[in-house]
């Protein structure tokens, strides 16, 4: 797999997993209910061929939870564009230059 994230639309298969789903959206954060603490997440999905059918049907996970990409979203020079953007602040992330903390969506969204 290429670096950095994949592009919506993207149809993979989870280790332990027997039903595909499609990437919906990347970048997703969750406050969990009992600590409060946020968590984020590389990818948003849905069941694949099905669609989005409702918040009780999408799953969140990260790229070291693929076992197989079988289709790679559609991208153009757009997507393109984004992917820079999204992959640079990934890393600051990831690298901890960047907190996930609810004061700081302000932060995160006005880089991508």
């Amino acid at each position: 797999m290429d670096k950095g994230l994949l592009p919506i639309g993207t149809v993979v298969l989870l280790k332990e997993s027997t039903k595909r789903i499609m990437i919906i959206g990347v970048l997703q954060k969750q406050v969990d209910t009992a600590s409060g603490k946020p968590k984020l997440w590389d990818y948003s999905a849905c069941y694949y061929p099905e669609g989005y059918m409702g918040p009780d049907q999408t799953f969140l996970f990260n790229n070291d939870q693929i076992e197989r990409v079988f289709a790679i979203g559609y991208q153009d020079e757009e997507q393109f564009e984004f992917k820079v953007k999204i992959d640079r602040l990934y890393d600051e992330v990831l690298a901890g230059s960047i907190s996930i903390d609810d004061e700081d969506d302000e932060q995160i969204d006005s880089k991508s």
